[in-house]
């Protein structure tokens, strides 16, 4: 793949069996454009009914002769490609930065948890484990259980453009793991990056058929959905989407994990050492332009320390630089698209006009005119009612309101329909604690930044989803069960 001039990023409408079919069309809706300054970069062909059809074929063609292969065997492909990825690095961050205006550090920490992902389920391969049959004991002595996980058989995958090396990552290496072979759906903003790895996939030795992908928007997605070839869906994105995809999925009870939309909480007790909270404020509000699922864009603060966390979390708002990735410190890029940022103004306008404050916000170089920059926003003390407090504004948009107690700091995190992440600053063990156990989400941070390792699971409650990904769990969401009862006679 070619990335050397503004024009040379030309990619096929899919990729089946490791061949490339339907050349780019170079009109406006198929461009690729540079997030920093809004140039377009490169063009792609969107896949058609019968190209996501021969996709899916493939895949299925393919199934039984990967899912038969030894655990240890899936393995050694799994750790080649998180050796060609390592090889890759500098390419794959520049990727990341030129398409969707990751600063550098955020780019090469994507590709750093790519590699980890494929490590860790190589690792889990070569132990080999959780996928041997095991032996249950049974009251009645003259039977033997017998307990077996398969490949849940083809696989839809369904990545979003926020973290594209990540999701597909986190989705792909267990899924490949597990036996299943795959296609893969891009989102069209950063389709590139994907692609790229399909490459580096291929290189390590991946055969074909196992790994196929299409281009596309929405209708493609709802293609894979919908196809009766089809056994598992694993999507990331939003939750109307999502509830689109689990209706379609209900047809033919495709198995399905979704992971979707989050409004998270940060929680300041007033014993809290206020620097740090501030630095894991900035950092889980404003990190990848605020556009994350676990962005903690609900910030909860006791009353006795507010005004000291406001005075200080400005002036770190005002100190960031907000540039593109070649910018010297720089420390958050830009929207991923003149769409997402338009969407997230208009939020900001209507939760604005609806009565909310803004306390303060970040500021922009005029260097940022032409590309799809937002300065970050923190608006303080907003109704609880406010579209700014209840919605994923997916945009550099934080909130902040104060607390008297612990039991109404709880009660404000929990009053939402998202059940994602939280983090909790204190320095008091059993409050964190009683934290932990109150907060109605898949995953609490104490003290941290927001963390993510492959041994943890991914997941949230209510609309932040069903079912987890990474961990045992991820690989789990990849097979089926099933159970054999043996006469001992």
């Amino acid at each position: 793949m070619n990335i050397r001039d503004n024009h040379s990023i030309l990619l096929p409408a899919a990729t089946i069996a490791g061949t490339r079919h339907g050349a780019p069309n170079r009109d406006a809706g198929n461009a690729i454009h540079n997030a920093s300054t809004g140039e377009v970069i490169g063009w792609q062909e969107h896949a058609d009914a019968g190209q996501v059809d021969a996709a899916v074929r493939a895949a299925r063609a393919a199934l039984d002769a990967w899912r038969n292969r030894t655990p240890a065997s899936r393995g050694a492909v799994l750790r080649k490609i998180a050796e060609l990825l390592a090889a890759d690095r500098a390419r794959l961050s520049a990727m990341q930065q030129q398409v969707s205006g990751k600063p550098p550090f955020e780019a090469d920490t994507d590709v750093s948890d790519a590699i980890a992902t494929f490590e860790y389920y190589a690792d889990l391969c070569a132990d080999g484990s959780l996928f041997a049959a095991d032996t249950l004991a049974l009251p009645d002595h003259t039977v033997t259980g017998e307990r077996h996980y398969e490949a849940v058989g083809v696989a839809a995958l369904i990545v979003p453009w926020n973290f594209p090396m990540v999701t597909t990552s986190w989705k792909i290496a267990p899924a490949l793991a597990a036996g299943c072979t795959v296609v893969l759906k891009p989102s069209e903003f950063t389709s590139p990056v994907e692609h790229r790895l399909a490459e580096i996939m291929a290189a390590a030795g991946v055969p074909d058929g196992v790994v196929n992908l299409v281009n596309g928007g929405g209708e493609v997605g709802a293609r894979l959905a919908a196809h009766p070839l089809i056994d598992k869906i694993s999507f990331t994105g939003s939750t109307a989407v999502g509830r689109m995809v689990m209706q379609t999925a209900a047809q033919d009870m495709k198995r399905v994990t979704l992971e979707l939309g989050g409004k998270s909480a940060l929680i300041v007790r007033a014993d809290a050492d206020i620097e740090h909270a501030v630095a894991l404020a900035v950092g889980g509000a404003f990190t990848n332009a605020g556009q994350m699922c676990s962005a903690t864009s609900r910030i909860i603060v006791h009353d006795d320390v507010y005004r000291k966390f406001m005075a200080a979390f400005e002036a770190a708002v005002r100190a960031l630089v907000v540039a593109s990735p070649q910018t010297e410190n720089v420390a958050m890029g830009p929207l991923v698209s003149r769409a997402q940022r338009t969407r997230v103004e208009a939020l900001l306008a209507q939760g604005v006009a609806d009565g909310a404050k803004i306390a303060f916000s970040g500021t922009l170089d005029s260097a940022c005119a032409e590309g799809f920059f937002m300065a970050p926003v923190v608006i303080a003390e907003p109704d609880t009612a406010n579209v700014v407090w209840t919605e994923e504004v997916f945009g550099p948009v934080a909130c902040v309101k104060s607390f008297r107690t612990d039991d109404e700091a709880i009660a404000l995190a929990n009053a939402t329909r998202y059940g994602l992440v939280a983090t909790v600053v204190t320095r008091d063990d059993e409050a964190a604690r009683r934290y932990r156990d109150a907060l109605r989400v898949g995953l609490v941070w104490i003290n941290t930044p927001q963390l993510i390792f492959p041994q943890v699971c991914w997941g949230g409650l209510g609309l932040s989803g069903v079912g987890r990904e990474l961990g045992v769990a991820g690989l789990r969401s990849y097979q089926e069960l099933r159970h054999t009862i043996v006469s001992r006679g």
